[in-house]
């Protein structure tokens, strides 16, 4: 497990997005959106953050390749629609230049007085809500696998492609277990790529975050998404801990029965894998 390489202009890694866009995702969560909804407001919050740290005073700079599938009803598809949806990944500027739309948004913030004030905000949108069909997870990391293939064939010297997947049921095309193990011996000349799975839920029950073991999961599908699922390199366990996580050694980027923080947290833990120091 090296994963040392240094994220630079010359050498960008992959972040790989997959989100189940069943039918079950239109369930609401506790802040009243759909599972749906909160997922495509924080990856688009998280591609708009990623632009915002690539930015420099030559512009953005391109440490980042970034690509969404997107599976449902209809199989697996490009989640990143108009002008990108030419390729798999695209360049974090292309990004940057071409969101589907910008919309206005309301923020509510403290006065300082015990009040709060409305401050209209514009919110840049590349992944729309879908929430319809089954769940063929396998066919989604498949179409994963095919991705990081060619992108590490192109990329032998960058940092290892990071994917994060969340998912909020079972798949529903067969055992995906045996095709996220091929996605995991994927690499660079710097390390495996890195599967990261978070598990959503409306339903009542404690979270299970970050666990080094099995032993103790709820049931056989918490046990297979554990199964697939990466163990943490030391950086990124860091910043897990720095989120508040009881990260040991051995724990595997894994979340079941995951809460709105929870979800939030899985973006940004997941897309900060290394300080570029490219000037």
């Amino acid at each position: 497990m090296a994963y040392t390489a240094e994220i630079s202009r010359d050498n960008p890694t992959c972040i790989l997005f997959i989100v189940d866009q069943s039918t079950s995702m239109s369930d609401k969560m506790a802040t009243g959106k759909s599972k749906a909804e909160f997922v495509a407001d924080a990856l688009n919050r998280t591609i708009y953050t990623m632009i915002t740290n690539c930015t420099k005073a030559d512009g953005v700079r391109n440490y980042f390749e970034i690509g969404v599938i997107g599976y449902g009803g209809s199989g697996t598809s490009n989640g990143l629609k108009g002008p990108l949806s030419a390729k798999s990944v695209n360049p974090i500027t292309e990004l940057a230049e071409h969101p589907l739309r910008v919309e206005s948004r309301t923020q509510l913030l403290d006065d300082g007085a015990g009040g709060i004030l409305e401050k209209s905000i514009k919110f840049p949108v590349w992944f729309e809500v879908v929430a319809n069909g089954g769940t063929p997870m396998t066919a989604a990391l498949t179409r994963c696998a095919e991705i990081l293939v060619d992108w590490c064939d192109a990329h032998p010297n960058s940092y290892p492609p990071t994917v994060l997947h969340l998912t909020d049921g079972e798949s529903t095309d067969g055992d995906p277990q045996h095709v996220a193990s091929a996605v995991q011996q994927i690499s660079t000349k710097d390390g495996t790529a890195l599967l990261l799975n978070v598990h959503i839920s409306t339903a009542v029950g404690e979270a299970v975050q970050y666990p080094s073991s099995s032993v103790g999961l709820a049931n056989n599908y918490a046990v297979q998404l554990f199964n697939m699922s990466s163990e943490l390199p030391a950086h990124i366990a860091a910043i897990a801990r720095d989120k508040g996580y009881a990260v040991s050694e051995g724990s595997r980027g894994f979340i079941f029965n995951a809460d709105p923080k929870d979800i939030v947290n899985f973006f940004e833990i997941g897309t900060r894998p290394r300080l570029t120091v490219d000037r």
